[in-house]
């Protein structure tokens, strides 16, 4: 009988994959047209049980997909999804009792919680899903509470070791499963360049992990994140063998209205679509395209690239959301760019979002937001 490491390790998984294929897709059905992204047109979903040890919320820390999630993603014609995780949860010790990481720790991981990524990987697989695992949380960064680390991976050698033994290590462990089938994305959202980081730094760590992660396993598709918390090309990583991703929210005030994690934001208007700047000029679909543009022509260069991330807070308004996201979706499926909605149960997704202005549909005993699924079908 075949184990669940042997499953990881054989490369059983791509078999997994190809049974699923006569399942059939929404871009299968599509007309044939000619294809300008070196990458795999991967739409779907960021799904969060690796998310963040700091969250308070269970379902983004609770290392355990739900197979109802993945059977709705495929049934509905989605072929992917990202895995963002924090490191933290996979180190042993007191760290996320204590909240304080013990750098000399970080190489002693914990066998069970990795088991549970393992599960994670082998449902996604099973559903005909590419996967992407993201370090949300890296060792010396995170976009979210980069001052919990205790290091700064773009300064420091210890913290930039430390990253490439897990990404060596992931390697190692994923090296039986296709590169058809499960891809990495090294870290989410690079932060600005600065003092902390400066893009030499940032080209130097992104090498560095690529050339061990290829020298495991040389077909594997890597994706870097853009600086500039995922906005900026990465000029200085073109004609590297990796692809580049980045995440569109903005206008930032239409997509994160009245979220709690921005800071004070309770001056914020209201957003409309097209979205009112407080320079008096007008954000509409022109202003997303004039943004995503820059990264079509990556992809007629020759560079794969990809969405990661994308969505509104449950606080902007429905009708706006639906504006955007029409607009949004149509560029992306022009310039023939995969994406991943961040997230999808949640306060940015299609599922239990928990809006106050939404009509829900009852899904099996949970609250889909239909008008904004029609969306998403309607570009697939």
């Amino acid at each position: 009988m075949m184990t669940r490491r042997d499953f990881i390790q054989t490369g059983a998984a791509t078999t997994a994959f190809a049974s699923t294929l006569t399942l059939g897709s929404a871009s299968e059905k599509s007309p044939m047209k000619k294809k300008t992204n070196p990458l795999a047109n991967w739409k779907g979903f960021n799904l969060m049980p690796f998310f963040s040890v700091f969250h308070s919320e269970e379902a983004y820390r609770n290392l355990s997909i739900s197979e109802l999630d993945l059977k709705w993603i495929r049934d509905w014609g989605f072929t992917y999804v990202r895995l963002p995780f924090d490191y933290w949860f996979f180190v042993k010790g007191d760290a996320i009792q204590s909240k304080k990481m013990d750098p000399a720790n970080i190489r002693n991981l914990d066998e069970a919680a990795l088991e549970k990524l393992d599960v994670a990987l082998e449902k996604c697989i099973e559903y005909g899903l590419h996967v992407t695992l993201n370090m949300h949380r890296c060792p010396g960064y995170c976009i979210n509470g980069w001052d919990y680390e205790p290091f700064n991976l773009f300064k420091s050698p210890e913290a930039e070791d430390a990253f490439l033994f897990l990404w060596e290590f992931l390697s190692n462990r994923y090296k039986g499963i296709s590169s058809q089938v499960l891809s990495f994305n090294l870290l989410n959202e690079a932060p600005n360049i600065d003092e902390r980081m400066s893009r030499e730094d940032y080209r130097r760590v992104m090498l560095r992990a690529e050339k061990a992660i290829h020298t495991i396993s040389p077909d594997r598709e890597i994706i870097i994140d853009g600086t500039g918390v995922g906005r900026d090309i990465v000029h200085n990583m073109i004609g590297e063998d990796v692809h580049q991703a980045f995440h569109a929210y903005d206008p930032f005030r239409l997509t994160h209205y009245q979220t709690y994690w921005v800071g004070d934001n309770s001056d914020w208007p209201v957003p409309t679509w097209p979205y009112q700047n407080e320079d008096g000029s007008v954000s509409d679909e022109r202003h997303l395209r004039l943004q995503v543009a820059p990264w079509a022509e990556l992809a007629k260069q020759g560079i794969g690239v990809h969405c990661g991330e994308f969505g509104c807070y449950k606080r902007t308004p429905h009708k706006v959301t639906l504006g955007w996201f029409e607009a949004l979706m149509e560029i992306l499926k022009e310039y023939d760019i995969g994406y991943s909605l961040w997230n999808f149960r949640g306060e940015f997704g299609i599922i239990d979002s928990d809006r106050h202005d939404v009509e829900y549909e009852d899904w099996h005993g949970h609250k889909l937001d239909r008008k904004l699924l029609n969306i998403l079908l309607k570009y697939l």
